[in-house]
Formats: C-alpha cells, sequence, structure tokens
C-alpha cells in the first residue's frame, strides 16, 4: 500500500515534473480566459493563425543570434495586424485573410526551417518541452502570464463588449481600436509565453478547446470564464500527470484529455436537448 502511493505521488516529487506542472498552469490559466473571448467573437482561427505565423519569427531569431521570443512575438503580431489591414482594405472575409496570411507565413518558417541546421531546441519550440523547462523561461512565462490575465480580467466587460456589439461598444464611448489591437497584442504574447509548454502547433488547443467546452455547458460570461479556467487546468494537470506513467509527450496527452472533455460536453448538450423536446412534445400531446 506504501509503495503504491509513493508511485502515486512520484511525479509530484521530481523537480522538472514540478516546474512542467507550474509553466503549464501559468499559461492555462490566461489562455482559457482568452479563449472565451476567442470563441464568442468568433476569432478561434485567429489564435491557429497566430501560433504558426510565430514560426519564421522563431527561425530568424535563432539565424540572428536574438531571443526566441522576441522573433515570436514580432512575427505573431505582424500576422495579426496584417490580417486586419487586409479585411478592413478589402472584400475578403477574415476566414479567408488568416488563412492566406498564416499559411503563408507558416510557409516562410518551413523553408527557414530547413536551411537552419537540425537543432533540437526549435523541435521543442515546434512540439513543446515543458519537462526541459529553464529557470529564465519560468520567469518570462510568469511575467507574460500576468499581464495578459490582469488585462483579460480587468477589462473583461469592455472586451466582451466588443465581442459581442464593435458598434455599441464604440457607441457608449469605448476604445474599440484599443480593445481590438490589444487583445491581438495579448494573443501574440501568450503564443510566445506556450512556446516552451506546449509548442506552437499544440498551444492552438490551449486557444480553442476551454472556451468552446464552456460556451457548451455555460450561459453567463462570469460562468464561462471560471468554467474555462477550470477546464484548462484539470485537464493540464491531468495530461501531466498521466503522461508520466503512460510515458507520453505531456502536451498531447492534454490535448487528448481537453478533446475528451469537449466530445462529453457536446454529448451532454445533446441529450438535455433531446430531454427538453421531448418535454414539449409531452406538453404538446398533452
Amino acid at each position: 500500500m506504501s509503495e503504491t502511493l509513493d508511485l502515486a505521488l512520484l511525479p509530484f516529487q521530481l523537480p522538472f515534473m514540478q516546474t512542467a506542472f507550474v509553466v503549464t498552469l501559468m499559461i492555462a490559466i490566461p489562455m482559457a480566459l482568452l479563449s472565451c473571448l476567442l470563441v464568442l467573437k468568433g476569432w478561434s482561427l485567429m489564435g491557429d493563425a497566430v501560433s504558426h505565423a510565430v514560426l519564421p519569427g522563431v527561425v530568424i531569431a535563432y539565424i540572428v543570434g536574438i531571443p526566441l521570443a522576441i522573433g515570436a512575438f514580432a512575427a505573431g503580431l505582424f500576422c495579426a495586424l496584417l490580417t486586419g489591414f487586409i479585411k478592413e482594405n478589402s472584400r475578403i472575409k477574415e476566414d479567408t485573410v488568416l488563412g492566406i496570411v498564416f499559411s503563408g507565413m507558416f510557409g516562410l518558417g518551413l523553408v527557414l526551417y530547413v536551411q537552419v541546421e537540425s537543432s533540437v531546441h526549435l523541435d521543442h519550440i515546434l512540439f513543446g518541452d515543458m519537462l526541459g523547462v529553464l529557470p529564465s523561461d519560468l520567469v518570462e512565462t510568469g511575467v507574460i502570464a500576468l499581464f495578459a490575465t490582469l488585462f483579460l480580467t480587468i477589462l473583461r466587460k469592455d472586451l466582451l463588449a466588443h465581442a459581442f456589439d464593435p458598434q455599441h461598444a464604440q457607441a457608449i464611448g469605448l476604445s474599440v481600436r484599443l480593445l481590438h489591437y490589444g487583445q491581438l497584442t495579448v494573443l501574440s504574447l501568450l503564443v510566445v509565453g506556450a512556446l516552451k509548454a506546449v509548442g506552437i502547433i499544440l498551444s492552438v488547443a490551449m486557444l480553442v478547446a476551454p472556451g468552446a467546452i464552456a460556451f457548451l455547458v455555460t450561459k453567463r460570461f462570469a460562468t464561462m470564464l471560471v468554467t474555462a479556467v477550470a477546464v484548462a487546468v484539470t485537464a493540464s494537470l491531468t495530461g501531466i500527470y498521466l503522461s508520466f506513467f503512460i510515458d507520453s509527450a505531456p502536451a498531447p496527452t492534454i490535448v487528448l484529455i481537453m478533446s475528451g472533455i469537449f466530445v462529453c460536453a457536446f454529448l451532454r448538450t445533446l441529450w438535455q436537448a433531446r430531454g427538453v423536446n421531448r418535454i414539449a412534445a409531452a406538453e404538446a400531446d398533452g
């Protein structure tokens, strides 16, 4: 019994696992908050676009010899701003613009990537390496997470108004442009903060799944935020813990758990809808 308990608690006692828990929790909370706004505003593809678009910035920063976070943030912000500029100055819909911009930048990143000598560090940027996070990475991620969390919580009501009706938000005196580009900046920062923990590719799930799940099971924005954070934290802790015992990568395990939670939430919604329909049919027959 004692040996079983010791084995169960082992992941919490290893330093590299403790670091993985901390860095993932730091980035999961603001990403969950932002995912609610992305889902409500219909910007889920924007998270995908920025996540892929940072690749050329990462590779260029690696070649030049500057911190990868600087290159990633510059590329992500450039993608977001370029998307907004093209949308405002053309008849092309936003999802089409996003597809063109992020695929083009991701293609550029891959072309540059193959020109660089094979580097484990760059592979970890793509797929995440939360078990190899350094103290400096913890500080960087912590600062980004703190700023993003404060921005999203303090301005949550303004951001919600902007998400549902930008014209109304502007009419009541809100700075729509500041909210718009502030949200894009936070999105780019969070992608940068997630580079070491979950990587470029898998950060998309962290920006979409918690908000989508919360949207299915709640009807109030405040409850949606709390639910999204709870889902992200639970999936992160469980995914890292399970990955230790099944010998899998932590980030994909977290994503699989989030996907499973989404399926359960979706089935619950279908079940409730059928129950409502049955009651309505029974009342109509009565």
